[in-house]
């Protein structure tokens, strides 16, 4: 019940060509390959090297940038909330104007 069911492989049909036979051929010695191109100079800038007063100003601005950004996340969200508290509070007063109005008082 719980094992799956494979499908059996179908027999091909028509009419089936036999495979081909590749003859072994022998390799001649030509021209001499061409020497590989020269490779371009390496590059005479100099590395990277972080001090420790560059270390501290690049995690300094990582912190900012994560700050800003969940600030501005953060702010999005509280929009999104007080917009959806405003508008649940307009549909209750509209539905008991509705109400009202049809009461007819």
């Amino acid at each position: 019940m719980f094992r799956p069911k494979l499908p059996t492989m179908p027999q091909p049909t028509g009419l089936v060509t036999p495979p081909t036979v590749v003859e072994p051929t022998s390799i001649t010695p030509g021209t001499p390959a061409s020497p590989p191109a020269t490779l371009a100079p390496a590059s005479t800038r100099p590395t990277i090297q972080l001090t420790p007063g560059t270390t501290l100003a690049l995690v300094g601005g990582g912190t900012a940038v994560v700050l800003v950004v969940g600030a501005v996340l953060v702010s999005m969200l509280l929009a999104v909330a007080v917009t959806g508290v405003s508008v649940a509070l307009v549909a209750v007063v509209l539905r008991l104007l509705v109400n009202d109005m049809h009461k007819g008082r």
